[in-house]
């Protein structure tokens, strides 16, 4: 059975964040934010080349990245995002996690919320568990 793992970076260090990391033995971080680019926080930033940021000290650590923006929460504006983000899984989940099938295993599904009630990763996560037979686990 597939095991996926979330977790949000929101108000951890890159030590913390490593030390969640290396238990689960993960493999792969899924970064499914919209614009990676735009990391409020300068460690979390995807740099245009794999030598600096997020992708560096992941490589570092031994851990691999891959950015899906198509995974990204394209409705975070609207006061209902979550339904919103839930009605497209259900419509276009299947093309919209193809590209998740490549990767290593375990891997971890990577956004800025901390908590992941506040996060569209949970709305991955649940898709995922629905149409994949994921066990998922939320590491908060």
């Amino acid at each position: 059975m597939m095991k996926i793992l979330t977790v949000g970076y929101g108000g951890r260090s890159k030590e913390d964040f490593l030390g969640l990391m290396r238990p689960n033995n993960i493999r792969t971080i899924i970064d499914v934010r919209l614009r990676p680019d735009r990391a409020s926080m300068g460690i979390w930033v995807k740099a245009k080349t794999s030598d600096k940021g997020i992708e560096q000290w992941l490589s570092e650590a031994g851990i691999g990245y891959r950015s899906l923006i198509e995974l990204g929460n394209v409705f975070l504006d609207f006061a209902d995002w979550q339904e919103r983000y839930r009605k497209l899984l259900e419509s276009s989940g299947e093309l919209l996690t193809a590209r998740l099938a490549d990767i290593p295993e375990p891997w971890c599904l990577l956004c800025a919320e901390k908590r992941v009630a506040e996060c569209h990763r949970q709305q991955i996560a649940e898709y995922l568990a629905k149409y994949k037979r994921a066990q998922i686990q939320h590491l908060e």
